[in-house]
């Protein structure tokens, strides 16, 4: 339904595939894939492109309930579910990239703390031994 649909309003506003490409920041290629329906696309995406050809995004799915059969809702269930999928991997995605910064920057200031601990008792020893020698020399010139 939906590679139908989009291939459909596509050519009804005289796009291309590059120029919808374009319009959605993705690569002709994806347009291309979405049209054979081969993947889809996510929940942002179709919100914009329901929006670039002017229409509701459940008309875009071909949710014209009333003039369908029942394979035909199954089918645009089971695209909704595809929807649901890849954007709940993509958010999946998301919070593994920012934990990972998290724990790398979070790595990064402890590491930084201890080198300005291990530094400051380094000075500390050495301050405490130079003082040290002043006595004793001091005590072996006298």
């Amino acid at each position: 339904m939906l590679n139908q649909n989009l291939k459909t309003l596509r050519n009804a506003k005289g796009l291309s595939q590059e120029e919808l490409a374009i319009r959605l920041n993705v690569v002709r290629q994806t347009i291309s894939k979405w049209e054979k329906g081969l993947s889809v696309p996510d929940a942002d995406l179709l919100i914009r492109i329901a929006e670039i050809f002017e229409v509701p995004v459940g008309e875009l799915l071909g949710a014209n309930i009333e003039s369908q059969s029942e394979q035909e809702i199954n089918i645009v269930a089971e695209q909704l579910s595809r929807i649901n999928e890849q954007l709940a991997i993509k958010n999946r995605r998301a919070r593994r990239i920012w934990k990972t910064i998290l724990i790398i920057f979070g790595s990064f200031i402890l590491l930084n703390i201890l080198l300005i601990v291990f530094g400051f008792a380094a000075f500390q020893t050495e301050s405490k031994e130079g003082v040290t020698e002043v006595i004793i020399n001091e005590k072996i010139q006298e």
